[in-house]
């Protein structure tokens, strides 16, 4: 879950994070906002698999079972549930250079994640919204290593207890997991927000949501108000999974979802 707000923000709802580099183009797997970070895709690949025995041939997009996976990975965790509007088709390339581009990264500011959240046609509130994704999963050290040993904006104790398990050295336990959410780390809740608050925030781009800012009050909002965010992160899902989809002509339908047909 913890690049939910990513998989899609790039080009929109097309699959083009799951597909491998080729000769004719690097992916988006390894792009810099998504090491250490986007996995799980064999359990796509075993998706798309089973559906297609299901339906006799491959109908279903590779696009469309990760947004309907996305969805109840969401409602299994104890969140909300929303309708999926189906009928994507894949994209047949990717590009890690627009990942890196426009893909929030772990260091970013608040200002960037803003302006790239706006070119897609999302408000602060939404972004905050979608960020509370973090309520699940994990992340690599390398990508909090700099905030939990030179950040003055953390609780103590918890920069302690991540820097157990990962070493001040570059390259030193670069893999190694934390919970992007201390709290609940296998629920999906509002605790993330109680988590910024108490200067608990995993990563640099988590923790900036609330440090002085203009979205510290929606942070605040969606800790006090659990319900609020639930109908908030519900909305923003489905305008992002109808962000800019492939239909009719437009693309394929994948039968490995990690490469072209």
């Amino acid at each position: 879950m913890q690049r939910v707000t990513g998989l899609w923000l790039k080009e929109g709802c097309d699959g083009g994070i799951l597909l491998d580099d080729t000769d004719s183009f690097v992916g988006e797997k390894n792009a810099f906002p998504n090491q250490n970070s986007a996995r799980g895709f064999e359990v796509i690949e075993d998706i798309k698999a089973q559906v297609d025995r299901a339906c006799g041939s491959s109908v279903v997009s590779c696009a469309d079972i990760l947004a309907i996976a996305t969805r109840d990975s969401v409602v299994q965790l104890g969140g909300p549930s929303y309708s999926v509007p189906v009928g994507r088709r894949d994209a047949r390339t990717a590009s890690q250079d627009g990942a890196n581009s426009n893909l929030p990264g772990p260091s970013e500011d608040l200002d960037s994640i803003i302006a790239k959240f706006s070119s897609k046609g999302f408000s602060a509130r939404e972004m905050v919204a979608l960020s509370g994704a973090h309520t699940v999963g994990q992340s690599g050290c390398v990508n909090f290593r700099d905030r939990i040993y030179t950040e003055s904006n953390i609780d103590a104790g918890f920069a302690a207890s991540r820097q157990a398990t990962c070493p001040q050295d570059t390259g030193n336990g670069d893999r190694n997991l934390a919970p992007l959410d201390s709290i609940t780390a296998n629920h999906f809740d509002n605790s993330y927000f109680q988590g910024l608050m108490n200067r608990r925030g995993l990563l640099h781009s988590d923790q900036v949501l609330f440090n002085g800012g203009s979205t510290d009050s929606i942070v605040t909002g969606y800790r006090n108000n659990p319900t609020t965010f639930s109908t908030d992160f519900a909305n923003a899902m489905v305008k992002m999974g109808n962000l800019s989809p492939l239909t009719g002509s437009e693309g394929e339908i994948r039968t490995i979802c990690g490469k072209v047909n």
